[in-house]
Parts: C-alpha cells; structure tokens; sequence
C-alpha cells in the first residue's frame, strides 16, 4: 500500500472552531453543561449515537453523550467510529487509507491491526475519496480527544450497504472495556419544529426499543444505527436516552430544523468467563451463570458428583429455548451437543444437551468421573434460524458474516451447522462453508440449487 497519508481537518473553522484555544472553549462549556444533566453514578457506555451537525446546531446534544465517558480516559484505547457518507458514493463501508486524522488538538492515529482485519470483510474497502471532505466522523474527534486523551481510531463511513454489514463489523472488533463504538447520525431533516419533535420521538422510542428498522428519512445513519442495535439485541444491551432536541431548540429557526440525539448503550455486568472470551459476552451475566451451574449440575448427577447451581428455578428457564453445549478439556474438544430449534423449555434442553455432549456424543468416549474437574462448560443460546434465500454459492459466501453467523445447511439427508464460535478455527468464509459440507457428508465444491441455507446468531457463556 505503500506510505499512507495523512488526512488534514476538512471541516475546522466550517463546523467547529479551527483555533486550538477557541475549541478547547467550546468544548469545555458543551461538556460542562451536559455534566450538569448527568444522573449520579450513571453506568459507562459500551457505546454511544450522536449527531455530526456544526457545534452551534448540534454540539450541545453530542456534549451530552460525550459527558458520559468522563470515567474512560485511560481505559478507552481505541475508537470504532462509523457514520454515513455525504460526498463520495461507496457500495459497502470505506476505511480512508490514511495513517492518522488531525484536528486542531492533534492528531490520532488509526489503528492499522484493526483496519487490516476489517479489509476482510467482503463489504469494507479503502476509500480515500469518501473520507477526505466528510464531516460525518471528523466532527466527533474533537470531543473524543478532549474526554479521553489518547486512543487510535477506526473510522467507517457507510455507503451502500446492509444493516449485517456495519453489525459484522462491530462484532469484528466488539473487544472488551478497551473499545468504545460511537456511531454518528442526526435524526430528521427540514421538517417544520412540531412535525419533527413528534418524527424524531417516534424514531428514538423504536432505538430504545432496540427495533433495528431504522430508515433513512428518520436518521440520515441509519444503516449504522440499526447495525448497531443488531448486535445490542444479541449481547444483552440496554439503551438510555441522554438527549434530544433539534436546530430549533439550539439554533432559533423553528421553520425548518434537523433533529439530534444522545443515545448510550451499556452492557450488563460482565459474566464470570475466561478474558479470551471477553468479547463473545451476550446477554445478561445472571442468566449465564445459571445456565453454567445448570449444564455442569446435570454432567455431575449423572457421574454422582453434587455440583448444584444456583438459580435453577428462575423463571427464564421455563421458556422454550434452543442450546448447545460445549465441553473442552486442555483446550481441545471434548464433546458438543445441541439444539438448533426451540421445542422444550430451555432449562431442560441444556440439562439434556449436557448430558447428551458428556456421555452420548459419538466422537468421543464417555466423560469419566476423574475428568469432571478438568472440563470447561460453555453453553449457547440459539436465536430462531433465518432461512438464507441465495442466488449460488458465490452470493452465500459474500453474505455469510464472520465471526457472527451460525450456519445450516440442508440438501436432502444432508444436514449440518457450525456455531459461530467456528469462525475462531475457520475464518475464511470459503472454508468454513467448505468444512461445514464435509460435516454434512458433501463434497467438495458441491452445490445445488435445492440447497437450503439459514444462519442464525447466538449467545454464549463459558467458565473460566
């Protein structure tokens, strides 16, 4: 790729301030206004939607979700920051090919393994053209820098593309506390004041509901907005209004004004796990430990071995639910049973499916008694599949996300799926699909039509 470039501030002195002393200004007063509104012992984010309008329009709204970071300077080291593309046509999500982006307080690098591992993903390209006089992601930096000192970038804007695509990416680089996602867009455009108050309340109410159909007229991002919720509904996200207002509020003209908002996302507390397995966490951390107890209790009874859990009567229990479970020992498989559709209450598909991955799978010998202890219990909880309607194979493997999608395949007595977690072996989206047919007992390199495809997500747990 040779020396990448630098990209220089477009939009200083244009929509925020260009002298170092006259931002830092206005950046304090912003964020000490907001700090003002901030509910104590308000939980950190994992992260945030807010608006890329000029400062006098929209910084007093973004100021509200940047007040929130206070506590994460030092912790944040890195920043994935994705909004939409207002100058360059892109057909999927642009990287700039740069090396860094100055502002009047600096400059940030980008994070180059991050970027290089994006550049992997069908749908993300390099586009320097996109990014060099775009204010969607350049207005947020200021803020970034001034909350949270040091930290290197990974700019995304998002031309053509799916929701999958931006939650692909997401998942991609999710990480653990280290890794803050912003996601940039205002809400509605040139609507008279009272239209748009009602407009953009209807739009943050289905955010907060974490309803990924967010379009276009409603949020000029919404492509990453609603990515962004995909993966909030399956890691167990809760998302908090912090502001909204539009240019009426802030700017004076009522007659026509563009909407903006503060939203934050905050995990559950983490459950017990392994680091590695930091960033596959989904879902609430009490329902994890119990499914654990839960497995590891069913294993023990079977070997007369008392390990029972807690919480094995919560009520979540009691409703249908799909799993698998996978016990490991050193590292290496040791069994792996499951459920890809819901048809028992999901407590007793995992005592079943853990006791089915210990004595009943047919790669392996029977768990004895002296292994119990040295096993690794992790249990996934399946989303409902959705069926894939392809044109060939070619259009499968541009839609498979990695990292993200559980697969099944289905082609007469032919059936198999790999869970998410295979993308850790298998990352190469050709491989995986390749290996998942052998499974199947298909050739290689077959395909046909009558082919039936779905995906579907999960949410895993493992010990520690």
């Amino acid at each position: 790729m040779g020396e990448l470039a630098v990209r220089p501030a477009a939009v200083a002195g244009m929509f925020y301030p260009a002298a170092r002393a006259a931002l830092r200004s206005a950046l304090f007063g912003f964020l000490e206004e907001a700090r003002r509104r901030l509910a104590p012992g308000a939980a950190a984010p994992k992260a945030v939607i807010a608006p890329h309008a000029g400062y006098v329009y929209s910084g007093a709204v973004a100021a509200s979700a940047y007040a929130r970071l206070a506590g994460l300077r030092g912790q944040v080291t890195r920043v994935v920051l994705i909004g939409p593309c207002h100058r360059v046509a892109v057909r999927g999500i642009a990287l700039p090919a740069a090396r860094a982006f100055d502002t009047p307080l600096g400059r940030v690098e980008i994070d180059q393994d991050a970027a290089d591992r994006l550049r992997g993903l069908p749908t993300v390209q390099d586009s320097a053209a996109a990014h060099a006089a775009d204010h969607a992601l350049e207005v947020h930096l200021p803020f970034l820098q001034h909350t949270l000192g040091a930290f290197r970038l990974v700019p995304l804007l998002v031309g053509r593309a799916r929701a999958e695509d931006v939650a692909a990416v997401l998942d991609a680089l999710w990480g653990g506390p280290e890794t803050l996602v912003v996601i940039s867009s205002d809400l509605s455009h040139y609507l008279g004041y009272d239209a748009a108050v009602r407009e953009d309340r209807r739009t943050i109410d289905a955010v907060l509901a974490l309803e990924p159909a967010i379009d276009h007229e409603q949020a000029c991002g919404a492509t990453a907005v609603n990515g962004l919720i995909q993966v909030a509904r399956r890691r167990g996200l809760a998302a908090e209004l912090l502001d909204l207002r539009n240019s009426g509020d802030t700017a004076g003209d009522k007659s026509r004004v563009v909407g903006y908002a503060a939203v934050a996302f905050v995990e559950p507390r983490a459950a017990a796990r392994a680091p590695a397995d930091a960033a596959a966490d989904a879902g609430t951390a009490g329902q994890g430990e119990v499914l654990l107890g839960l497995a590891r209790s069913a294993i023990g009874e079977r070997l007369g071995i008392d390990a029972a859990g807690a919480g094995a009567d919560a009520a979540f229990l009691a409703r249908p639910g799909a799993s698998f479970v996978t016990l490991t020992r050193d590292g290496a498989l040791r069994g792996c049973i499951g459920s890809l559709v819901a048809h028992r209450p999901l407590g007793d598909d995992v005592r079943h499916n853990a006791r089915a991955a210990a004595f009943a799978d047919p790669r392996f010998a029977p768990l004895l008694r002296e292994e119990f202890r040295a096993i690794r219990v992790e249990v996934s909880v399946l989303d409902a599949p959705q069926p894939l309607t392809v044109s060939g194979e070619a259009d499968l493997l541009a839609r498979l996300r990695p990292q993200v999608d559980g697969l099944i395949l289905e082609y007469g007595a032919h059936r198999a799926t790999f869970l998410p977690q295979v993308w850790e072996s298998l990352p190469r989206p050709r491989d995986f699909l390749e290996q998942l047919k052998a499974k199947a007992g298909l050739p290689r390199g077959f395909w046909s039509d009558d082919m039936k495809v779905a995906r579907y997500a999960v949410r895993k747990w493992a010990e520690a």
